[in-house]
């Protein structure tokens, strides 16, 4: 047996691991190969992988997927991550994201408080994490810019293309919708039920259970959160407003 942690998490309504199934299915229907999807520390998700072609199935799973980083000891400046928003607003000092780090024992690194205020102005964390919209698991990339390993600290900056991408996001005069806690599919029927696809620009998929939508300009987020929330109940939303 072959376990590979892919930097996808399954949470919510759990909808994910059978999207996640047909596209393993999709990826290594042709190969001697069975596997078994659970949720493992942190609700990252392990793929356990058995057969004669574990091993070759294991390499295309981390090259389609990628993989977590497991250990501090693993972590190096300068590098780059995919990573979740985690424990939002429960601190004043900067805002916590989990990259993986498993080993010796879980340990989420941070986005610093001075770094914050140097991107994006003086203002509270707090007040951050409410203008953007921004909600625990929702996916950012990041790059490491120290680690005290004797201290078991890790810091971060956004990685560039990222941040830049989420600027234009602040920036462009539509309402957007973050969802988390289901698939973009369930997002997408949701829309269709509520009769508020029409009010959709454009639906994204940030991860395997998050979705960005861009409304159209004059649609209002919560509105649309109003209508469509009691259709997605294992669902978090956060919101970008102008």
């Amino acid at each position: 047996m072959v376990e590979v942690i892919v930097p996808e998490k399954i949470y919510g309504d759990r909808s994910g691991f059978l999207k996640l199934d047909k596209k393993l299915k999709a990826l290594l229907g042709d190969l001697e190969v069975e596997w078994k999807l659970s949720a493992t520390l942190k609700n990252w998700v392990k793929v356990s992988l058995f057969g004669e072609d574990e091993e070759v199935s294991a390499n295309l799973v981390r090259e389609e997927f990628g993989e977590i980083p497991y250990s501090l000891s693993s972590i190096k400046e300068g590098e780059v991550y995919a990573g979740r928003f985690i424990d939002l607003g429960k601190v004043g000092y900067g805002a916590y994201v989990d990259i993986g780090i498993l080993r010796p024992g879980p340990k989420d690194a941070l986005l610093p408080l001075y770094y914050l205020k140097s991107v994006f102005g003086e203002k509270p964390v707090r007040q951050m994490i409410r203008e953007f919209g921004w909600v625990d698991n929702l996916p950012v990339k990041v790059r490491v810019s120290g680690v005290e390993f004797g201290a078991r600290e890790v810091e971060l900056t956004f990685e560039e293309s990222w941040l830049e991408r989420f600027r234009g996001w602040l920036e462009d005069g539509h309402d957007k919708i973050f969802v988390v806690g289901t698939v973009s599919e369930n997002v997408e029927k949701a829309l269709v039920e509520t009769g508020h696809g029409r009010d959709v620009k454009r639906l994204e998929e940030l991860g395997l259970m998050e979705t960005l939508l861009i409304l159209k300009k004059g649609t209002q987020a919560p509105g649309i959160i109003k209508e469509i929330g009691p259709h997605l109940k294992g669902a978090t939303f956060g919101a970008i407003k102008f």
